[in-house]
């Protein structure tokens, strides 16, 4: 594992219950280039597969505040959005994004 995939992995895990961060800020926080937030799906998911299930994937969102959905997720993130005060609209996009956006 890099130091970069150990820095994301670090930030992924800070992010606490109420907040999100968008997959460019994790980035950027962990020292990464202009296209590096391209790559944090894969190292995150990389480190779940490899026994670290505690990432708050919910918690990580497109710039603008646009979730990501799939429909093997959707109800159980919907429910996890709700229970910590996130707003997220019909079209998958959070109300209060300004408000519970966490800046590193």
């Amino acid at each position: 594992m890099t130091d970069f995939s150990s820095r994301v992995i670090k930030i992924a895990l800070s992010i606490p219950a109420g907040k999100v961060a968008t997959y460019g800020a994790i980035a950027r926080a962990a020292g990464g280039g202009g296209q590096a937030a391209r790559s944090i799906s894969a190292i995150l998911g990389k480190a779940y597969d490899q026994g670290e299930k505690g990432i708050p994937f919910h918690r990580i969102v497109y710039s603008g505040g646009r979730v990501w959905t799939g429909s093997s997720y959707d109800a159980k993130r919907k429910k996890l959005y709700k229970k910590e005060g996130i707003i997220v609209d019909a079209n998958g996009k959070i109300e209060n994004f300004q408000k519970v956006l966490l800046n590193f």
